[in-house]
């Protein structure tokens, strides 16, 4: 009598093979007909789309993801309209080389590629499935690492060994899954900012990190295990998150701490505010020009009146070769100035002000925030004008990160 378990598993690899015929069009089931070439590139680097047939639980985790918007954010629409039309857009698709890194198979398609991401509705993909997991090797020669694809089989790689076997492609365990290499390809540098050569680097030291000596690796926090399903129907089991939480999502709460210490001497106060990164790499990391993490502090006094405010900006500031400030990367031909929160750094920051009158009891609020996009007003006013949020497009909008209150007591005559 046939179990309730091989049927499932008969049905999954029936639908294996009509979600084969759906993705490559019939006839040989893969992802190129041609071992020694690779095919069209819509048969090798399939929508990710199609891979939701069989893989809904990491399609719509991944739909959520900025690596989803990867080519049609209003941001980087915008942005790349800057890089094409600045002096410095020698290759029309280095921007590209991240957010549609298949580009680097299709040199030749590179006006498809562009048209795609200008359109504001593009059909293929930036960052998908197929972008990542047809990757089966990664080259750090460079400082800008650069990943090898497998584009002339029918060959999937992953970080798990206990795949379901199916006619839509073979699945092959590969180490490279699970460890940071793998997301070097992208956010190691950019190659955009290749003049500053090493202050390129957008992660800083993060591989003398405490982190990365205690084993941890970016899919640590950035593609958490949890217990689901890896492909529809299986087993529930050990799989990655595809949403990759980072400046998005929840795991920025725990991107650092802020501890409050206050010293009232009559008319002056001081506040120290120490700030703890506990990223294993820059906080921010310095790609784009204008990411910035800002501590602000405000002070409130009888009825909660604010009676002080300071901030602090942690980021980097660069200048082009004629040495005007710009926050575009692709410009850039030197730092001005580096206040970037280090791999686990912690910073001491001091303020003083004067101690707040006609009250028992006064607030020190210190914040930490992500802060929005800043540039030239044309390039926010295209931003807008590409968003169908317009001003109010979460990219205008700080990102809170943490936040602490503390109530001093005001000592008269202290």
């Amino acid at each position: 009598m046939t179990s309730w378990r091989s049927l499932r598993w008969s049905l999954t690899a029936a639908i294996g093979v009509i979600a084969a015929m759906m993705l490559f069009g019939g006839g040989p089931i893969g992802l190129a007909q041609d071992a020694k070439s690779k095919g069209p590139m819509e048969k090798v680097f399939p929508s990710s789309a199609k891979c939701k047939r069989c893989h809904e639980r990491a399609f719509e985790e991944w739909e959520t993801s900025p690596l989803s918007r990867s080519i049609h954010s209003p941001v980087f629409r915008a942005t790349l309209d800057q890089y094409l039309a600045s002096a410095v857009a020698k290759d029309k698709v280095l921007c590209l080389r991240c957010h549609a890194p298949h580009v680097n198979e299709y040199p030749e398609q590179a006006a498809t590629f562009l048209g795609e991401a200008k359109s504001g509705d593009p059909k293929i993909d930036g960052v998908g499935c197929a972008q990542c997991h047809l990757i089966k090797q990664v080259d750090r020669t460079n400082l800008q690492p650069s990943p090898k694809y497998e584009t002339g089989g029918k060959t999937l790689f992953g970080p798990y060994k206990d795949f379901v076997q199916n006619l839509a492609h073979q699945s092959v365990e590969l180490a490279l899954f699970r460890k940071s290499d793998l997301c070097l390809n992208c956010h190691l540098a950019v190659p955009a900012a290749a003049a500053l050569g090493k202050s390129n680097d957008l992660l800083g030291g993060w591989e003398t990190s405490q982190a990365v000596k205690s084993g941890k690796e970016c899919q640590t926090c950035h593609m958490p295990e949890q217990v689901g399903e890896s492909a529809n129907g299986e087993n529930k089991r050990k799989v990655a998150n595809h949403s990759f939480p980072g400046r998005i999502g929840k795991l920025r709460q725990e991107a650092a701490k802020l501890e409050i210490a206050t010293a009232v001497k009559s008319d002056q106060t001081t506040v120290k505010i120490t700030v703890q990164s506990l990223v294993p790499h820059n906080l921010p990391a310095t790609h784009p020009g204008w990411a910035k993490v800002v501590l602000e502090l405000a002070i409130k006094g009888k009825n909660l009146k604010t009676v002080f405010a300071e901030h602090r900006v942690y980021g980097r500031t660069y200048a082009t070769a004629k040495s005007q400030k710009t926050v575009f990367d692709f410009e850039a031909v030197k730092v001005l100035d580096d206040t970037v929160l280090k791999p686990e750094e912690t910073r001491v920051e001091i303020f003083t002000f004067p101690t707040p009158q006609d009250t028992k009891t006064f607030d020190v609020e210190a914040s930490l925030v992500y802060a929005p996009v800043s540039g030239p007003p044309a390039f926010l006013q295209r931003i807008e004008a590409e968003s169908s949020a317009g001003a109010q497009d979460p990219a205008f909008q700080p990102i809170p990160i943490t936040k602490q209150t503390v109530n001093v007591p005001v000592t008269p005559g202290g």
